[in-house]
């Protein structure tokens, strides 16, 4: 008689409920954070061109988008502010100030969806004339001048409602330094997810030009704060210094070309892990998709998959909301 093998692993996938039994990771919508882009003004909805589907929301369209991804079970958004440029100055002044875009859109989500949890982005970014994440002094960004007007802006977001602080911004001790103000000021309560582990990446083009500071970046690069693409142990120690800051969350940012830093990071900390699949990332699977070249719906399933395969605990991505609702239609 031939011989056959006795272990076949091809027994287990032979039905969909047996595939359903032995199935390792799962994407569910409380996975998912939902990135948004806020903008002054009445228009409601402006179309982001090179990212389908996105569009920067007036305060009132986005307190409306958050009570939609609130039904839908999506646990939390990030909100992203588009600044007009007549408001944007060297120092980025506009981030401290109470009554900024930032702040007046977490009140009015705040007021009329309590139950969604609101994170804030802290960097300077959006608010300079020069496009960068921190101060610029003699053409160098000064770390700990930026540290401090970082804290009051973690400070005002608090104050505002925001849950979470997100600095994304990679300056030095900046972790510590927050989590001291935000105590000071008696928000213990408010958590921090920090952009722990943020490459200097080619992938943020779209998001750059959602909130519009691609054009005053111009020619210039973030590489002197944000790592390396080439590293991955860097990545760790940046990791171990922010939870020892006090981070209660960490992140990985960019998503699918970092695979191996999220499951590095997962592994050796076993901390709350998060993973930003950004701007580049989503605009190729959904252009992609637009030309009828991939099945969007399944390789943007697939792609947040991979990301429960790696490690992480939860997933920022553009496409939440139109993956919740599928999900929804699944169960």
């Amino acid at each position: 008689m031939p011989a056959f093998p006795r272990t076949r692993p091809r027994r287990n996938r032979r039905t969909d409920w047996s595939r359903r039994l032995v199935r390792e990771h799962r994407l569910s919508v409380d996975d998912l954070i939902w990135p948004v882009f806020v903008v002054d003004g009445d228009v409601a909805r402006t179309p982001v061109a090179s990212m389908p589907g996105v569009d920067r929301l007036s305060i009132a369209a986005l307190v409306d988008a958050a009570a939609e991804a609130a039904a839908l079970g999506i646990p939390a958004i990030a909100v992203f502010p588009v600044i007009d440029p007549s408001l944007k100055t060297p120092d980025g002044a506009l981030a401290t100030d109470p009554g900024n875009l930032v702040c007046r859109a977490v009140r009015a989500v705040k007021a009329q969806v309590s139950d969604l949890g609101v994170i804030c982005d802290v960097a300077l970014d959006p608010f300079t004339t020069h496009g960068q994440d921190g101060l610029l002094v003699d053409g160098q960004i000064v770390n700990d001048e930026t540290v401090d007007v970082l804290c009051r802006q973690a400070i005002v977001q608090a104050q505002a409602g925001c849950d979470v602080i997100a600095p994304s911004d990679m300056m030095d001790g900046r972790i510590g330094a927050i989590r001291d103000a935000l105590d000071g000021a008696a928000l213990q309560q408010v958590q921090i997810m920090s952009y722990a582990a943020k490459y200097a990446s080619a992938f943020y083009g779209p998001f750059r030009d959602a909130v519009g500071s691609k054009g005053a970046l111009g020619q210039g690069d973030k590489r002197t704060y944000q790592q390396d693409p080439a590293n991955s142990d860097e990545a760790l120690r940046e990791v171990a210094l922010d939870l020892d800051e006090g981070a209660d969350m960490v992140m990985v940012k960019p998503g699918m070309p970092y695979l191996d830093i999220v499951r590095r990071v997962k592994d050796t900390f076993a901390a709350p892990t998060f993973v930003y699949q950004v701007s580049g990332e989503y605009a190729m699977l959904k252009g992609a998709a637009e030309r009828g070249w991939l099945d969007g719906d399944k390789v943007m399933a697939e792609s947040l998959l991979a990301f429960k395969r790696a490690g992480a605990d939860g997933i920022l991505t553009y496409a939440a909301v139109d993956v919740a609702r599928q999900l929804r239609e699944q169960a």
